[in-house]
């Protein structure tokens, strides 16, 4: 609300404040939220670091939108080392939680570092996304 003036005066600080709050309690929106905006540098300094340890934390829940980030991350090498194993299991999560072109960017990402790897690299990474899939049921 207090970022897009909602209902109360527009205050950027504000709506850090309960973005945090919300996201330190374990909320994965939030958490989500306040990735993107230190990915972006949204209303807080643009942070790589700081955005791939509040995707991991909404992705570890079953965020699709934060595993998507994450894996975008994990192929770049923004916040942390390049690795395509990770880029390849993020992916593949997202694309079996979301519908449309949202699956579709997930599958061509997947794809994309899959072309990268190895076959036992691939093997791997499909091998931990159907662990992690199963432990963290929908």
């Amino acid at each position: 609300m207090y970022a897009n003036g909602l209902g109360v005066p527009q205050d950027d600080a504000e709506a850090v404040r309960w973005l945090r709050l919300a996201a330190g309690q374990g909320y994965a929106a939030a958490q989500f939220t306040l990735g993107l905006w230190y990915d972006y540098g949204v209303d807080i300094p643009q942070d790589d670091i700081e955005a791939v340890r509040w995707y991991r934390l909404a992705a570890d829940q079953g965020d699709a939108r934060a595993q998507s980030n994450l894996a975008i991350m994990y192929q770049n090498g923004k916040g942390v080392p390049q690795d395509y194993v990770q880029a390849h299991i993020w992916y593949n999560l997202a694309a079996s939680r979301m519908a449309g072109g949202h699956r579709q960017h997930a599958v061509d990402g997947r794809d994309r570092a899959a072309g990268q790897m190895n076959p036992t690299q691939i093997a791997e990474a499909e091998r931990f996304a159907r662990e992690w899939d199963a432990a963290h049921p929908q």
